[in-house]
């Protein structure tokens, strides 16, 4: 079974391909026009391109120094990244596109704005200081198949304020918002500061906090009492940050796959994380609709007119400069008079202040007035073309299956009674060397003593149920992310029970993820059980 077939049908596939090419066209068709005409990317966003309708969902991790990120990273495609280091200090100082590819490999930022087929090409602006802080590491990872992760340098704590990037971090932050479907904003329970960076952090993610999850990571290092006034102090923190009279979700959880702490609140974590890696495994399923929210958003904000409105009140000949400076301060009235004219609501206007910094080194002779064939395109394409794109949205069939990994749903629920199915990994791997059986097996040496765990456990008929079997591995203190993917590869008959040989594999991968090894994707050949190695060939 190929793995798009692990959470899509055929037909949901080619339902999500037609809507976004069908974007794509609408987009060409209707709306850049306009956005040329009236010069849009002079004040807004740039033009979309093929790679921005073709992408993969996008994950935007970010948050202060020594917070988690690039662990949390590598806990969600499970293996580590090339040039990815973690510690105390500010170690990753570059943003990072965790991308799919045939080989591991970097591609340095300037290399990678170059490439049509990357979402990047519109970061060119943003000059040398950045790109050189800028790279895409592709690797064979089957999560990264699905969505693409960005990794961005940790923000500046208040000690550290004076120190220069040497680019626009606030504007490059915005620039990813506005095109990753999803923004995971860690912060550490241990340490909960809101630095002045951190604040203008904040700033860019102002219009996107319907894409933003905030993650208090480390919960398992502060007892229930600690961690009860911290999640008070962030929610009334982000609260002044974020002015909207809605709660942003803050999950609290301690995302790594090393054992965790034993608290009070060990069973929330696992709550939590459940919540926000279903949310996470919803992403490809979305982001059809997610592009088409975009689009309609861009198609809304009511640029020509107030564009077409500056125009037609500059002088011909004289006193153009200081008109121009009048108009701009009086923006605000004309954002009202625009609103009252031609009945555009307010959340469709740009930010007043920005676009007022904009304006100033704008020539206004060059501005253009409506145009009502555009217009009427445009009109079509918000009140008809797209209308007739959502029935295929709502068509689509409910994906079954998900995204590998930790990420996998069934993961998450391997231990329900429910659960009788073979893991979607199971093709075993073929050996490019000789076809002879692997005669030894490595486990056999420590059975003795896994022999008597397992009988100890009472087995029923030779073997464990799943509820004796996670009763016992929960006392490794292993996220159940991590010991569901041990069970999913050691019930290798798909039984839904472990016999003697399975329970041993089982406490072998444990013993080896304790050690700080990463568990195999899939099963090798050498570590089938000999009573199960012909089932497997078959």
């Amino acid at each position: 079974m190929s793995f798009r077939r692990l959470w899509s049908t055929p037909k949901a596939m080619g339902d999500v391909n037609m809507v976004t090419e069908e974007l794509k066209n609408l987009y060409y068709k209707r709306l850049l026009p306009i956005e040329k005409y009236y010069s849009f990317h002079h004040f807004h966003s740039p033009s979309y391109e093929d790679a921005d309708f073709g992408n993969k969902p996008m994950v935007l991790v970010m948050g202060q120094y020594s917070t988690g990120k690039t662990t949390f990273i590598r806990y969600l495609i499970e293996q580590d990244f090339l040039g990815s280091r973690v510690g105390p200090e500010p170690t990753t100082d570059c943003f990072t596109a965790l991308m799919y590819g045939e080989a591991e490999g970097i591609i340095p930022g300037n290399a990678l704005t170059m490439d049509p087929k990357k979402p990047f090409r519109n970061l060119d602006p943003f000059g040398n200081s950045f790109l050189n802080r800028f790279q895409c590491v592709q690797m064979p990872n089957r999560v990264l198949e699905s969505i693409s992760i960005i990794d961005t340098p940790g923000i500046l704590t208040a000690a550290k304020r004076k120190l220069s990037r040497g680019y626009d971090f606030p504007a490059v932050l915005r620039w990813f918002a506005e095109r990753v479907d999803r923004i995971i904003l860690l912060f550490d329970a241990h340490k909960l500061e809101f630095s002045d960076e951190l604040t203008r952090a904040f700033g860019a993610l102002c219009g996107y906090e319907d894409k933003l999850r905030v993650v208090l990571n480390k919960a398992d290092r502060v007892d229930s009492q600690q961690l009860m006034r911290v999640y008070g102090a962030l929610m009334w923190s982000l609260g002044k940050v974020f002015r909207t009279p809605e709660i942003l979700r803050v999950y609290i959880g301690s995302f790594w796959s090393e054992p965790r702490q034993t608290c009070d609140h060990y069973q929330l974590i696992e709550l939590e994380e459940e919540d926000l890696l279903a949310d996470i495994r919803n992403l490809p399923r979305n982001a059809a609709v997610r592009k088409l929210n975009d689009l309609v958003k861009r198609a809304r904000l009511a640029h020509a007119h107030i564009i077409s409105y500056l125009k037609q009140e500059m002088p011909t000949i004289f006193c153009k400069e200081s008109k121009k400076h009048n108009l701009i301060y009086q923006l605000p009235v004309i954002f009202n008079k625009i609103q009252q004219q031609h009945r555009v609501p307010a959340g469709d206007f740009p930010d007043c202040t920005k676009m007022q910094e904009k304006l100033l080194s704008q020539d206004f002779s060059k501005f253009k007035r409506l145009k009502p064939s555009l217009m009427t395109s445009l009109d079509k394409l918000l009140t008809t073309d797209i209308a007739n794109l959502v029935p295929l949205l709502q068509n689509q069939e409910p994906r079954k299956k998900s995204l590998p990994g930790v990420l996998d749903g069934e993961f998450l629920g391997t231990f329900r009674p429910d659960h009788y199915r073979r893991h979607p990994f199971k093709e075993p791997p073929k050996d490019e060397g000789s076809e002879a059986d692997f005669d030894e097996w490595v486990v056999e040496k420590h059975k003795p003593k896994y022999d008597e765990i397992f009988y100890n456990l009472s087995p029923n008929a030779g073997k464990l149920s799943g509820t004796k079997v996670k009763e016992w591995m929960t006392k490794t203190l292993l996220p159940n992310s991590v010991l569901a993917h041990i069970w999913r590869l050691s019930d290798v008959d798909g039984d839904g029970m472990l016999d003697n040989e399975e329970f041993a594999l089982a406490v072998h991968l444990i013993e080896g993820k304790l050690e700080g090894h990463w568990l195999p994707r899939e099963l090798p050949p050498h570590l089938v059980p000999p009573s199960k190695r012909l089932s497997t060939q078959e």
